[in-house]
C-alpha cells in the first residue's frame, strides 16, 4: 500500500506534534493531503476510473472542512499548516 503505518506516523510526527497525536487538525490535513495526492496521479493515468475520481472530491471536501474548521479555531495554525503543505488559499 502506498500510505504505510511508518509513513502515517512520520506525517503525524511532523504535522500533528506526535505520531500518537492522530487527532489533530494538521495531521488528519497532512494525511488528506498525501492521499489526495495519490489519488490525482492515479486519475491523471485512469481518466475512467469514476470510482477513485469521486473519492477524490469527497477527500478534497473532507481537507477543506477540516482547513475551514482550523481557521475558525486557530488562524495562525491555519498559516502555518497552509505554507508548510504549500496549498493554494
Amino acid at each position: 500500500m502506498y500510505l504505510t503505518t511508518a509513513r502515517k506516523k512520520e506525517l503525524f510526527k511532523t504535522y500533528g506534534g506526535s505520531e500518537s497525536n492522530t487527532g489533530s487538525a494538521e495531521g488528519q490535513i497532512a494525511l488528506f493531503t498525501e492521499r489526495i495526492l495519490h489519488l490525482s496521479e492515479h486519475v491523471r493515468h485512469n481518466r475512467n476510473d469514476r470510482f477513485t475520481q469521486r473519492s477524490l472530491v469527497t477527500l478534497v471536501g473532507k481537507r477543506r472542512r477540516m482547513l475551514d474548521y482550523l481557521k475558525e479555531v486557530d488562524i495562525e495554525r491555519y498559516r502555518a499548516i497552509v505554507q508548510k503543505l504549500g496549498l493554494r488559499k
